[in-house]
């Protein structure tokens, strides 16, 4: 029978002892016990870290005789007195401390654990996430999660000071197209209607500045079926922020305010302001995408004027067909890719969409070169001090339509960097705006929305609208830290006959707008103050804070990659009862 609390109450965190003499009371979890017979320590864990019980020859005897029934993960209260530690740990941050036992009581029993609750652990995460809260108790998950708070603290604290409201929007809204899968929840009262579990509060929060409350923000819940990745989740939080009469500088300088605030806040790191800003297209031409990792160079160079003539028909063709030649240079690699290695980067570009990849490897006097015949000594030796390639290096080409060289080139780049171990630990910002509008739909050979439709044209592209689609660029921004993606924002339409004409340009009927968007639509009728805004992505921010590689590692109870929840084994089948009552008959499936 496990002992009660009577008479006992916590005085301090295990991390807080540290001043000899007091009179302590601490509670946590064993996580490790040495019995030496007349002599126990007992390492006891909670969220703050550990600290040393010891029992002697001064512990009362039935004391000694109790600590030496305890095991792993039992829950304990010690109540004691604080003294220095003959021989200190400076492992720990209570090394050089212990806690004199008087009173222990073993508030709960554990059985042997399926693996041992340490952070350098080895065990496959598969049998960690069926047993989450034990993963949890690890002091590393437990601190990135105590990051995580502080963001989310850090978060309220910067917009309520510059004026912002918070404000909850519905989690059960009208599904409209956002460009993923929606969640959708059927209705008992409206059988054969669905709510959507929103992908984020885009509409709502337009509607608070239509409504005139100026400022809006809320660390919103979002939900988005699509397939998952390291940096991404079913389920996730967003920063969410609205600003009225703005235009884009005052929305990303108070982002960035916002991100310098935190850093300091939460990591005591200083971010400088105001963050590098590059287009999109910028961003294609010289990384091959538009989420770029600008801690290392290696930046992508168009070589396709000095090859154009050069009789090379991978190169030539290329251009011939309207696409380009264009390559990077890794310095100081000829020793790591050899010529193996250079083949296993060739099928990894052919995976990714290139035909081959052309090289030059120079680890001798003279570089190897795999177009050399197609050159002249001289031609190449200048092509090669064009694109900065010297002995050590490795010179990596492709040939194609613009969009496969430069995802191609772009993936590589970053491939290279990890493998020569060049990437510097340190946080790099970059806003990437004026996106494209409009986007080439190869499948159904026209111009799809690239962003959400209330999304704002720049002023001198509107006369392209329904001429040059490809001429429109869009007043949207993403926020990108280390090649990751952190936010994404922009400058809402909020003129009624720009609002009608964007939806023609999309080819939505007048029926599909007031399906999908007709309360919003209505809205914009009774005056409408300039607004934008962006949500930052809180699980992505707080993962690169952590210094985690993926989103689980922040995430209390993650997904895995088919969307389940291996402790809980959700999603799961329910009753026929509860189907009926929603008016919802399932398929049958083969199998």
């Amino acid at each position: 029978m496990a002992d009660n609390m009577k008479g006992l109450k916590r005085t301090h965190y295990c991390a807080q002892i540290n001043k000899a003499g007091e009179s302590v009371v601490v509670g946590g979890f064993v996580q490790k016990i040495r019995d030496k017979g007349k002599l126990v320590f007992i390492d006891l864990r909670d969220r703050s870290g550990v600290v040393q019980l010891t029992f002697d020859d001064r512990t009362e005897s039935a004391i000694l005789e109790k600590a030496q029934t305890c095991r792993s993960e039992f829950v304990l209260m010690a109540k004691g007195t604080v003294v220095e530690r003959e021989a200190p740990n400076p492992e720990m941050i209570t090394g050089n401390f212990e806690i004199l036992v008087d009173d222990l009581r073993i508030l709960a029993k554990s059985q042997t654990p399926p693996f041992e609750i340490v952070n350098d652990t080895k065990v496959n995460e598969e049998l960690r996430l069926k047993y989450r809260y034990l993963d949890l108790r690890r002091s590393a998950l437990q601190q990135n999660l105590i990051t995580r708070h502080n963001l989310a603290k850090a978060a309220r604290e910067y917009f309520f000071e510059n004026d912002f409201i918070e404000i909850e929007t519905p989690m059960l809204i009208k599904s409209t197209p956002e460009g993923a899968r929606d969640y959708l929840v059927p209705s008992r009262v409206h059988n054969g209607s669905f709510y959507a579990l929103p992908q984020s509060p885009q509409i709502y929060k337009q509607l608070c500045m239509i409504s005139g409350l100026d400022r809006y923000f809320q660390l919103a819940r979002c939900f988005r079926d699509e397939d998952l990745r390291a940096d991404r989740q079913p389920e996730f939080t967003q920063i969410d922020l609205e600003m009225s009469f703005v235009d884009v500088d005052d929305i990303l300088e108070m982002a960035e305010g916002f991100v310098a605030y935190a850093f300091e806040k939460v990591l005591g790191v200083k971010i400088n302001t105001p963050i590098q800003r590059l287009t999109y297209t910028e961003s294609m031409n010289r990384y091959g995408t538009d989420k770029p990792d600008t801690r290392f160079g290696m930046e992508i160079t168009d070589i396709s004027e000095d090859v154009k003539d050069c009789g090379f028909g991978v190169f030539t063709g290329a251009i011939e067909n309207g696409g380009s030649v264009r390559c990077i240079v890794a310095k100081n690699a000829a020793a790591t890719y050899t010529r193996k290695e250079i083949d296993k980067l060739t099928e990894v570009a052919k995976g990714i969409g290139a035909k081959g990849l052309a090289y030059v490897r120079w680890a001798d006097d003279t570089p190897n070169c795999s177009f050399a015949k197609f050159f002249e000594a001289d031609a190449l030796n200048a092509l090669l001090a064009k694109i900065g390639c010297e002995k050590g290096d490795v010179a990596l080409f492709v040939a194609d339509k613009n969009k496969t060289v430069l995802s191609v080139l772009g993936a590589l780049r970053c491939q290279v960097a990890k493998r020569l171990d060049i990437i510097p630990d340190q946080y790099n910002f970059l806003w990437i705006t004026d996106f494209p509008f409009f986007e080439y739909d190869e499948d159904s050979q026209t111009y799809v929305a690239m962003h959400h439709p209330f999304t704002m044209p720049k002023d001198e592209c509107i006369e392209y609208l329904d001429t040059n689609p490809e001429k429109v660029f869009a007043k949207a921004y993403d926020l990108v830290l280390n090649g990751i993606e952190l936010s994404s924002g922009s400058i809402r339409i909020t003129d009624y006959e720009l609002q009608q004409r964007m939806f023609r340009s999309l080819g939505l009927t007048d029926e599909e707008i007031e399906a999908k968007f007709g309360f919003l639509v209505e809205a914009y009728k009774y005056g409408a103050p300039p607004h934008g805004g962006l949500g930052i992505g809180l699980d992505r921010l707080a993962m690169l804070m952590c210094g985690a590689d993926n989103l689980r590692d922040v995430t209390a109870f993650p997904k895995v990659q088919n969307a389940s929840e291996l402790m809980s084994c959700c999603p799961a089948p329910v009753d026929k009862e509860s189907l009926d009552i929603l008016g919802i008959e399932l398929s049958k499936t083969e199998g």
